[in-house]
């Protein structure tokens, strides 16, 4: 059946089934192009009538993913301007068939805003593992969310405002704030979650004390990752050689979006393959990653977790994790790791900034690991674990850890980046998740992760203690008896000093 809900700027038409109702596609900001291309997300214009929200909307300009990653990681790619849209799954109780002009069944519901990853370069609300309905369906009124990518969101551009997919995030959690208690949902009852450039996002916005969520979630992504402008300037300054433009907001405004893609592409995969701080910038290789969000001393002053440290977010719950062998994504699918020598593995990690002593110490420690295996381990460690630990201890008192640490039988992938989030989602089987996880993934332990992710949106407690320094108690999902460990590897965390 279909149901019709008021906004501020429209009223939306969406489909509701199984005491579930969806409304997709739901604009939150102005197309940004034209002349709003790298400018402020603006608000929507007002419509007249009823909008259909019975489709997921454009997705951001953004690359496809190389082999293998576009069968691990589908991405939907949907043409249009309008692409600052986001998607709602909200409880329903009105009606047996036809339409209804009712609002979603009740209302004061808890809130969980998504924000999805992909490097900041892709990715959308709409690919399959994220859709909400399995959270509506245990009481959460959960939206899924859109947001500039690449040069168009993040680029450093002189001559424009810094950081606009941040700024089209908050641009939506107001959206939010103002809108979705027509769908159900309570305001002053928000969590923000994400995972990857997601989870740092969701870092950094907790950092800038916005009083738009009252807790966060943070999956693979703490508060470590910002570039510098000078460093940030630096791939600027690269894709616009390589475009032939001025390394300027005016000069990539000449380009359309398709045009730029392929070269913010290539400098993306040089940056990730030989992560060299002389000519990218220690900020910038120290995620691997070509664009970030920008130290610029406006919006974002300074990173998450230094910011977390003056006391910034302490109103915020915030639970957050890692998977246990997060890098293995990034190595063993391409055969990558079986081509690693022992002298890559010390240049690639000193790039990204991980101490030599560091990787002294696990060599001596892992003696079992090979260079591919010891390099992911690294990396895992120094990009995700060792981060999360530095957060959680800097937002004390209100601070639950997790470790995922399932290993998918697919691929050589082990417990890796991403594996969690169709357990998170409660949706396995869906289109992707299968080629991640393999043919039987424990329900068991998706019914798990699901549950203490909407406990702590409900309760803000996810069901174990929470972390601190000197209890160090992290809930590890294994899909057995998925422990609270006090400290898991404390020896390899103490070689970081932290």
């Amino acid at each position: 059946m279909e149901t019709v809900v008021q906004t501020r700027y429209g009223k939306v038409r969406g489909s509701a089934r199984d005491g579930v109702a969806a409304y997709l596609g739901i604009p939150y900001a102005a197309p940004p192009f034209g002349a709003d291309r790298f400018g402020l997300p603006r608000p929507p214009e007002p419509w007249d009538g009823v909008r259909d929200a019975l489709e997921f909307g454009p997705t951001a300009p953004k690359p496809g993913y190389p082999k293998p990653y576009d069968m691990l990681l589908p991405d939907p790619e949907i043409p249009g301007e309008d692409c600052l849209n986001l998607n709602i799954w909200t409880p329903f109780s009105g009606g047996t068939g036809g339409s209804s002009s009712l609002t979603p069944g009740g209302e004061g519901r808890p809130v969980m805003v998504w924000i999805h990853g992909g490097a900041f370069r892709n990715g959308s609300g709409a690919v399959s593992v994220y859709n909400g309905a399995n959270f509506a369906r245990d009481g959460v009124v959960c939206v899924t969310v859109n947001y500039r990518l690449g040069v168009e969101g993040f680029a450093y551009l002189p001559g424009a405002p810094s950081n606009r997919g941040l700024r089209d995030q908050i641009a939506a959690l107001e959206w939010v704030r103002h809108n979705i208690a027509a769908f159900g949902g309570d305001p002053g009852q928000v969590t923000v979650f994400g995972e990857s450039a997601g989870a740092m996002s969701v870092s950094t916005l907790l950092s800038l004390d916005l009083g738009l969520f009252r807790r966060a979630i943070a999956q693979s992504g703490a508060g470590a990752i910002a570039q510098t402008t000078d460093d940030a300037l630096l791939v600027t300054r690269e894709m616009a050689a390589r475009l032939g433009v001025e390394p300027t907001a005016e000069g990539f405004a000449a380009i359309d979006p398709a045009e730029i893609i392929p070269v913010q592409s290539a400098v993306a995969a040089e940056i990730s393959a030989l992560p060299d701080p002389g000519r990218w910038g220690a900020t910038t290789v120290a995620s691997g990653m070509a664009m970030t969000p920008v130290l610029d001393g406006d919006l974002f002053p300074r990173r998450a977790e230094d910011a977390v440290a003056a006391g910034a977010g302490r109103d915020v719950d915030l639970l957050l994790g890692y998977t246990a062998e997060e890098f293995r994504l990034f190595l063993m699918p391409t055969g990558l790791a079986a081509a690693l020598t022992d002298d890559l593995v010390g240049a690639v990690a000193g790039g990204m900034g991980t101490p030599a002593s560091v990787v002294a110490a696990y060599r001596e420690s892992h003696p079992e690991m090979d260079a591919g295996e010891l390099l992911a381990t690294l990396i895992t460690d120094g990009l995700f674990r060792i981060p999360a630990n530095r957060l959680a201890e800097k937002h004390a008192g209100s601070s639950w850890m997790y470790e995922f640490a399932w290993r998918s039988p697919n691929h050589d992938l082990g417990a890796c980046h991403a594996l969690e989030l169709a357990f998170v989602f409660d949706n396995l089987g869906v289109e992707g998740s299968g080629e991640m996880s393999g043919p039987n993934p424990p329900q068991e332990l998706a019914d798990a992760m699901h549950q203490a992710w909407v406990n702590f949106a409900v309760h803000g407690d996810p069901g174990w203690d929470r972390f601190d320094a000197a209890g160090r108690h992290v809930k590890v999902f294994d899909a057995e008896k998925n422990p609270v460990v006090q400290d898991p590897r404390g020896a390899d965390r103490a070689v970081w000093q932290v």
